[in-house]
């Protein structure tokens, strides 16, 4: 029976669609009082100019704060907001955010799936300008639906937004964390109540809208339909098998969803822009950032208006001039139709065998920041998609078996992108070239037409409202990939995938693996390693299997610690469950086997909302681990130390003999082993000053850098709940042990925890004092070596702290005084403004005309130390992406000092070429060499 909430649900008067496009937003409803049914257009009232509203089909999806005294009072007003609103949305967002940088906001929607960036954290408009305030991507797209929420609001007061069926679509590739983004943008913007739609069948159920009195008579039984789904930001792909119904009825059955693509229309604006300005500038130079802006913006005009119809021969594109390193005020140049053909359709639709596979190689477009898809060819991307799923629709009678089966017999076109005919017709020569061999010359598959491709994925999102209620043709879209849990082999120290949900289980339906248990470990850190695949689409709940990296990707891992008032072991039989949710994503849990105890299950979903959580694929277990015997050694002799008064300072020397190696080749597993032992002994730190500073220098030598092992997240937790504010002897050694600690594990702290640490040491050593006996207050000698080196690797402090972290570090320098505080500082500068940081977030990355700033002055440094050549490389390594690299010019006077100071020559190929670390260099940036088999980012 539905519960209460669900009734009230069903009795809203109005079900409503909404598109929550990566360009533009569309919203569509169905008054139920009216029997027609009709699915009518709700226009969403919009700036579109200073003090001029007007209703309009699309709300752009774009967000625009103004600079203080940019606008008259009133004129951003709204029917329905105060004449002081701060920001604004749609179209004159859009349109006046073109002409003015650093202030607009664009493409929230593939930020919210972008692994490299804290998504929760402010950090749009990526380089935004200094005093515009910064936004996390789920706060823009809150904005966006509490936008949408008040105009609704504004028009049906009497039946408010948030009191309706609502369901928001997104990509269909938007595995759970992208879901459950969503899903909080939306209760961000006091819309709590809503479902999620896949916006391919969305699409489709636009289509069956739009032919509901005839769309029997266009498909029939084993027929396989494409929707090919390329907006602004993603390309999706679906497919739908057409099946027998009853009543002489067919049904339709998803079957097959592509992986989540950043590859869209953003994409060709990149790519044009790209061509354009090798036109506007001379010698490879590029444009500044703010140039940068305007022409990708105004490449997307050029791409609409020359792949559009009735196309002109050309079209003129006007960028305003960058100053002296460019010729003239303002720069000029054309863009030809032909040119635009070859550059887009080659290189984004360009013909390939359906044997194609997408190239692995890294995207050149990296300049908002995004991780596009690094194949740009989406003809490449649905060659595989076709191909890896040509056996999934199982056959029945009525399948043909005169053609290819990876061969689609329909079409559905959805997104921007295919708003271009020529684009359209493109893709239909693609998929005629490889099927028609067999099919003869002439065939191509039907295409089923949505009269508005901008408006139909909010028509399909409202019709589907009412298909829940009973109402209409429904497509049976269950989980469109196989989910599994990870397990260890009894056998070897491989990883077991167990499936855990299949493909095609239907919402609320549940999973009961009671014919496997599995062992349970209770009040201490367990992992569930959770992998899913979109091709192995067949096996069945228990099934185990190799885990393999080729069709299965790791998910964020289920983490906890489980508790229980009871006494009894620590370790319990129990069984996995699992449901699909009615909003697409997994609720798992595990029940005592012989008990009445059961334990929900979270995804850690900070784990990919946090680039320093990310999801554990065993680096350090690949090191190897030590046999019991060994182990239990070690833990002796730590017990002993601590506990009985030992000598600690032949302790790690001991330990060393006893793992029959030397400290550096000790793996993560015995490491972590030591860590959990030495907390244990946490007490012994008070028997004397020597026994707290070797228990904690070897504390953090044992977790460092904070993550690579399975649960490492709770140790470091763990550890900061045991120390933080807790030091016992505060004796300058002690206190220099206490700050290395946390330089080591630093990768495993979250950017609060990094400003806990950071606030009273930045305060000291602003005016640095000879001495101090303060507790927590650094001193001279080492402990202000390690205060500097502590601060430069808390890379997720903000950009305020780090820039006024550099200039203390600046002056420190260009002191000529002690040589260890002038090494550590350019060290710590050489961490604080990295172009790519080790474990913090893109957002963090300084400004390069900040970071160019000083290295003019770092380039003027007398008597460098050897450490500045590591600083100079760490501020001005090539990354590709604009708004992180510095000047070419710059890079090549760094270049030159570090060929005259005999630099390493892989420092020179970093700055000049950009590329990964090597192992000993990454030691370099760490501060000390890694546990055997960890990297980092």
């Amino acid at each position: 029976m539905p519960d209460s909430t669900e009734n009230e649900r069903t009795l809203s008067r109005f079900v409503v669609g909404i598109d929550l496009g990566t360009t533009n937003c569309a919203v569509a409803f169905v008054d139920t009082e009216d029997e027609s049914g009709t699915v009518c257009t709700f226009e969403v009232p919009q700036l579109v100019a200073a003090g001029e509203v007007e209703a309009r089909e699309t709300l752009p999806s774009f967000h625009y704060q103004p600079a203080a005294g940019e606008f008259a009072a009133g004129a951003l007003r709204l029917p329905w907001g105060d004449e002081n609103c701060s920001y604004i949305m749609g179209a004159f967002a859009r349109d006046h955010g073109e002409t003015v940088p650093g202030r607009q906001i664009g493409s929230a929607k593939s930020w919210l799936c972008h692994s490299g960036v804290d998504r929760t954290s402010p950090l749009l408009p990526w380089h935004g300008a200094d005093d515009v305030e910064m936004l996390s991507p789920i706060d823009v797209s809150s904005r966006i639906l509490a936008h949408i929420r008040a105009a609704w609001n504004h028009r049906f007061a009497e039946h408010p937004l948030e009191q309706q069926d609502v369901a928001i679509t997104l990509p269909a590739s938007f595995d759970e964390v992208a879901r459950e983004l969503t899903v909080k943008a939306a209760a961000q913007a006091q819309l709590p109540r809503i479902v999620l739609l896949e916006e391919p069948q969305a699409a489709f159920y636009a289509w069956i809208y739009r032919h509901r009195n005839d769309w029997q008579n266009h498909v029939q039984p084993g027929q396989k339909i494409l929707i090919c789904d390329v907006g602004g930001g993603t390309s999706d792909f679906t497919l739908i098998r057409v099946r027998p119904g009853s009543a002489g009825k067919v049904r339709f059955h998803r079957v097959a969803v592509g992986d989540h693509l950043i590859l869209g229309g953003d994409n060709l604006d990149l790519a044009l822009a790209h061509h354009v300005e090798g036109k506007l500038t001379a010698g490879g130079k590029k444009l500044s950032p703010r140039q940068w802006g305007v022409l990708v913006r105004t490449c997307r005009r050029a791409k609409e208006a020359l792949l559009g119809a009735n196309p002109p021969e050309t079209f003129v594109i006007n960028l305003p001039g960058g100053g002296s390193k460019l010729i003239g005020g303002g720069l000029q140049t054309e863009v030809s139709e032909a040119d635009v053909r070859r550059i887009l359709l080659d290189g984004f639709l360009p013909a390939v065998e359906l044997d194609a596979q997408p190239s692995r190689r890294s995207s050149g477009f990296q300049e908002f920041g995004l991780p596009y898809a690094p194949d740009p060819a989406i003809t490449r991307y649905l060659a595989a998609f076709l191909s890896a799923h040509r056996h999934d629709a199982r056959p029945d009678e009525d399948d043909p078996v005169d053609h290819d089966p990876a061969r689609p017999d329909i079409v559905v076109f959805n997104g921007g992108l295919f708003e271009s005919t020529t684009l359209r017709e493109r893709m239909l020569d693609q998929l005629s070239q490889w099927f028609s061999p067999a099919a003869g010359s002439d065939w191509q598959p039907l295409v089923l037409k949505n009269d508005r491709l901008d408006l139909a994925v909010a028509y399909g999102a409202a019709y589907y409202g009412m298909v829940r209620r009973g109402v209409g043709e429904k497509i049976a879209a269950g989980l469109p990939r196989t989910y599994y849990v990870g397990a260890e082999s009894a056998e070897n120290d491989e990883t077991t995938a167990v499936c855990l949900l299949p493909a095609g289980i239907e919402d609320e339906q549940g999973v009961d693996l009671t014919d496997r248990a599995f062992h349970l470990r209770i009040r201490e850190p367990v992992e569930f390693p959770i992998f899913v695949s979109s091709t192995r689409l067949t096996d069945q709940p228990g099934d185990a299997v190799p885990f393999d990296r080729e069709q299965m990707s790791a998910l964020p891992p289920i983490r906890t610690v489980l508790k229980s008032r009871s006494s009894d072991a620590n370790i319990l039989p129990v069984h996995l469950h699992a449901r699909l949710t009615t909003i697409g994503t997994m609720d798992m849990w595990c029940s005592e086997v012989d008990g009445p105890r059961t334990w929900k299950l979270q995804f850690d979903v900070r784990a990919a909302t946090h680039t320093d959580r990310e999801a554990h694929t065993g680096g350090g277990e690949s090191a190897g681990f030590v046999d019991e015997q060994t182990i239990a050694t070690c833990r002796a002799l730590i017990q002993e130390t601590f506990t009985d008064a030992g000598d600690p300072k032949s302790l790690v020397k001991r330990l060393a003999a006893a793992a029959g190696m030397s400290r550096h080749e000790w793996p993560p597993s015995l490491l972590r082993e030591m860590w959990e032992c030495l907390m244990e002994v946490e007490a012994g730190r008070k028997l004397s000053m020597t026994h707290e500073a070797r228990w904690l220098n070897l504390l953090g030598y044992s977790l460092r850098p904070g993550f690579g092992m399975a649960v490492d997240d709770w140790r470091v937790a763990q550890t900061w709940r045991q120390l933080q504010g807790k030091l016992i002897h505060a004796n300058p050694t002690c206190q220099a042990e206490f700050w290395i600690l946390w330089r080591r594990i630093g990768g495993g702290l979250a950017a609060g925890q990094h400003w806990t640490l950071a606030a009273p040491l930045l305060s000291a050593v602003r005016n640095r004092p000879k001495s101090s006996k303060k507790k927590g207050k650094p001193s001279g000698g080492a402990g202000i070596v390690e205060v500097l080196r502590l601060l430069g690797s808390l890379e997720s402090l903000s950009l305020d702290v780090k820039k006024e972290l550099g200039t203390v570090l600046l002056k420190i320098i260009s002191n000529e005084g002690a040589i260890a505080i002038r090494e550590a500082a350019a060290w710590a500068l050489g961490r604080a403004a990295a172009r790519i940081p080790l474990h913090g977030p893109l957002n963090g990355v300084l400004a390069p005309t900040i970071v160019e700033a000083w290295i003019d002055k770092l380039l003027k440094t007398r008597d460098p130390d050897p450490v500045l050549g590591f600083t100079l490389m760490q501020l001005t390594r090539k990354t590709g992406d604009r708004y992180r690299d510095v000047s070419d010019e710059t890079r090549q006077r760094v270049v030159d000092w570090l060929e005259d100071h005999d630099a390493p020559s892989h420092f020179v190929t970093l700055v000049r070429d950009g590329g990964e670390l090597e192992a000993d260099e990454q030691g370099i940036v760490f501060g000390e060499s890694l546990p055997a088999g960890l990297r980092l980012g």
